[in-house]
């Protein structure tokens, strides 16, 4: 897939996510010249691919932006958009990846009637493996949802919905969930070492258990459940591990409070 835009696209905030959907896009086959950055100090891995594919970072060289994606912290929206709203024209489609602001809250800074897509992207969008939930306004026309589709499909898979309220579960399950995997991968090569595996053994199991068995459940049609249920053997090593972390207090009920954390957290922010 090569990526095509109908013009400019004006990427506010090169951070972690902002940068990684660069990153994506520009693999996909995006032209650099297409893109223009504003970010006064992008991370230090960010800042060498910009220069490498010749970027301007530089927000008064946008002109007449097709997309602007508005990837900074929820906190900083209210202080940036003054400056970037002027930017947009009357068929800009406006992307914000800010987490737990709400479509209403973005409307106000910008002209009547501005197409805004409200979307939660995850950091594999990197290496084009990411999943974007989105929502949008009503001024979002058919093209503009198939330009932002685009983008976020250059970089994994996107799920559309209709109602708003379900972007706070949605960021809580994938937009975060990226850390509880490297988590889960943290503990466990911990725990091997434990057991008396050699450090970087038990690192180099744990990673590529959990990356052989992400592949796996990608490519199979059977539910996480039933792949569970085909390697634990009656009362062997894995229902034995099981056992424990499926009882009371354990894997199942710490997610769903971890979960459920993360999604207050998102409400709040909206507030």
């Amino acid at each position: 897939m090569t990526l095509r835009l109908a013009g400019p696209l004006l990427l506010v905030g090169a951070g972690k996510m902002g940068g990684a959907l660069l990153e994506g896009w520009l693999s996909q086959g995006l032209d650099p010249a297409q893109v223009i950055v504003s970010d006064p100090a992008p991370p230090a891995d960010i800042a060498p691919m910009l220069e490498r594919h010749g970027i301007a970072n530089d927000i008064a060289m946008a002109r007449d932006p097709a997309v602007i994606v508005i990837a900074v912290k929820p906190q900083l929206i209210d202080q940036i958009l003054p400056s970037v709203a002027p930017l947009a024209g009357k068929d800009t489609l406006i992307m914000s990846i800010a987490a737990g602001r709400p479509l209403a809250s973005l409307a106000p800074h910008f002209a009547g009637g501005a197409a805004i897509v409200r979307a939660m992207p995850n950091t594999p969008a990197s290496i084009g493996m990411g999943i974007t939930v989105a929502c949008a306004n009503d001024a979002v026309t058919q093209d503009q949802a198939r330009e932002c589709t685009d983008l976020l499909e250059a970089v994994g898979k996107v799920v559309w919905v209709e109602d708003e309220s379900l972007m706070d579960a949605a960021t809580a399950v994938s937009g975060s969930g990226p850390a509880y995997v490297f988590l889960l991968a943290e503990c466990l090569a911990e725990a091997g070492e434990a057991e008396g595996l050699p450090k970087d053994i038990a690192a180099e199991l744990a990673r590529a258990t959990i990356a052989g068995a992400g592949e796996l459940m990608r490519r199979s049609d059977l539910t996480a459940a039933e792949l569970r249920e085909r390697v634990t053997s009656p009362k062997g090593t894995t229902a034995a591990a099981l056992e424990i972390l499926m009882g009371k207090g354990g894997f199942p009920d710490l997610l769903r409070r971890a979960v459920a954390a993360a999604s207050e957290r998102s409400r709040k922010l909206s507030s």
